[in-house]
């Protein structure tokens, strides 16, 4: 994602430009993740990672070889083809973790991801002398190797071995009442989460004439906290409170700190909100993702998971233009909206079954 800019910039891509390549990859992983999450119930989750993790790296050694700017559009979307397969991993590790355990574990999750937004781009950087193909070819190496780990390590949880057939669609999937709600706060939750990464490298600049790497530093920050968080404290979360209490307590938390942002005067200052927000997403999101699995029947678990990652995708192709319009008008408009949005998360989270009802779904 760093080299991704200036990547495309010497194939003459606009900021405009820029924009439409992010929503290709973003409506690509829309269509795509519950498709993904239904074949993987039909056979098997690990027949699908194997497919989709090559598919990742055959779709990034494309994006390195792209010597012109359709190139580039196809390779990513291509990306975002195989990239919709979250929805498949967190199938994954709701069949092979207990109920009790399942929102600590999504946390796990989060964790990694979290780890690989510090790594990836400090492996960019370093690359960086080489040509901005350097860090595509190693991109799509890490991949190659994933697919070698998936192949020898991923086993295909017990109940999924023998293909049993999962037979809901997305359509199947928002019919249900509680499931379509689920799906809804995920999509404001993640609308609500684009407005701070789309503009918040522009907000430092404008208002405290940060750079580049600084910018980085932050966003490296609320990254350690996030991990820190999902991959230790959900634990002990999760343990004593339901995952309705931790969806609605880490929305209020994160709107809080969306509309403490623009108020802020100073860097130091403005620390404090960025950490609640980091701490905020960090409960929400896990918890919102397990309560998901937990209702979820069990045969039918990658489509609905799927169906839920792909309100995210959707969040992620008009969230950002919402963003950058609103931004234009005022600085703090995105995160008057990102609060706003939030809100409504908080209230629909008191909806929400506690834990003793979502297994029974």
């Amino acid at each position: 994602m760093p080299v991704l800019p200036f990547y495309a910039e010497e194939y003459g891509a606009s900021a405009t430009t820029l924009g439409l390549l992010l929503a290709v990859y973003a409506a690509a992983q829309f269509v795509f993740a519950p498709l993904w999450g239904r074949l993987s119930d039909r056979i098997g989750r690990r027949r699908v990672m194997i497919l989709t993790v090559a598919g990742t790296a055959v779709s990034l050694g494309a994006l390195a070889l792209a010597d012109t700017l359709a190139g580039v559009f196809a390779a990513r979307l291509l990306a975002g083809v195989f990239a919709a397969n979250v929805g498949v991993a967190s199938a994954y590790i709701s069949d092979v973790t207990a109920d009790d355990e399942r929102t600590r574990w999504m946390g796990m999750l989060g964790a990694s991801f979290g780890v690989g937004f510090l790594l990836g781009p400090a492996i960019a950087f370093a690359l960086a002398p080489w040509g901005y193909r350097a860090p595509l070819v190693a991109a799509a190496c890490l991949a190659a190797i994933n697919v070698l780990l998936v192949v020898a390590a991923l086993r295909e949880p017990a109940q999924h071995a023998g293909g049993s057939a999962g037979r809901m669609s997305r359509r199947d999937v928002l019919r249900d009442p509680l499931l379509r709600r689920l799906c809804g706060v995920n999509l404001l939750f993640s609308i609500a989460v684009t407005q701070l990464e789309t503009v918040f490298a522009f907000f430092m600049m404008d208002r405290f004439d940060y750079d580049l790497r600084e910018v980085a530093l932050v966003f490296a920050g609320m990254a350690v906290l996030m991990g820190g968080i999902q991959g230790g404290g959900m634990r002990a979360l999760a343990a004593r409170f339901s995952e309705r209490g931790l969806v609605v307590t880490g929305s209020m938390v994160l709107g809080a700190a969306f509309l403490l942002v623009p108020q802020s005067p100073t860097v130091p200052v403005l620390l404090v909100p960025l950490a609640l927000a980091a701490a905020g997403r960090a409960i929400l999101q896990p918890s919102l993702l397990s309560l998901t699995s937990l209702t979820a029947p069990p045969e039918s678990r990658g489509v609905v998971l799927g169906t839920f990652q792909s309100a995210a995708s959707l969040a992620r192709v008009v969230g950002p233009v919402a963003a950058g319009w609103l931004y234009d008008q005022t600085q703090a408009a995105p995160f008057w909206l990102a609060g706003c949005l939030l809100a409504v998360v908080a209230l629909l989270g008191r909806t929400l079954p506690g834990r003793e009802r979502a297994p029974g779904a």
